[in-house]
This record gives C-alpha cells, sequence and structure tokens, in this order.
C-alpha cells in the first residue's frame, strides 16, 4: 500500500522507553480510551505535535500506559456498546486531529 513511504514507524520494546523517546522529542502522549479518567475527545484541542496512545481491544490501557500520558480522551458514544475497535478509534481521533491542524481554517 505504500504507506511506509510517507510515514516513519517507531518500536519502543518497554512503555517506559517509548515514555522517553517521546519526552526527548517533545511529543505530549495523549490516550485515547474510554475509561474512568477520561476526558471527551468532542471540541478538545489537541497538540500539533502529539503522540496519540491507543488501548488495547478488549483490556484497554495499563494502568502503566494511562501514567505516561498527558491526559486521556474517550470518543463519545451513544445506544449499549461499551466501545468501538482501535481501528476506528484510530481514525476518529486522527480525523478530530487533522479538524484541528490540516483545515484550511484552522488557526
Amino acid at each position: 500500500m505504500v504507506t511506509d513511504r510517507y510515514l516513519t514507524v517507531h518500536n519502543h520494546p518497554t512503555i517506559t522507553e517509548f515514555a522517553t523517546w517521546a519526552a526527548e522529542n517533545n511529543l505530549p502522549i495523549i490516550g485515547i480510551d474510554n475509561i474512568e479518567v477520561s476526558k471527551q475527545l468532542e471540541n478538545r484541542p489537541l497538540p500539533k505535535s502529539c503522540v496519540l496512545f491507543f488501548g488495547q481491544e478488549g483490556s484497554g490501557m495499563s494502568d502503566e500506559a494511562v501514567s505516561i500520558c498527558r491526559e486521556v480522551l474517550a470518543i463519545n458514544q451513544y445506544g449499549s456498546t461499551r466501545s468501538i475497535n482501535a481501528s476506528a478509534a484510530g481514525a476518529i481521533a486522527m480525523y478530530a486531529w487533522g479538524l484541528q491542524h490540516l483545515s484550511p481554517e484552522a488557526p
């Protein structure tokens, strides 16, 4: 799919190593998961440079993962379903980021 031509992938064996890398690169970590500490993603300002960290399907974010996040945001949902899959959450969160930073009307 040639995505590798315009994406840089970094693998980090541990959450601690990931947090260190993000700090060294001035990238706040924004968690995306629907847990008790989450704030709503809708209308929430997102940093232009950041990392979006998604919880695993099923188990969500670990306590260690939550601890390295500047904040954790949840995607508002309606009805009886508690969560959406990670790829759908990723698309929604990246779209929300894009509306803020890629739109011609973005500040």
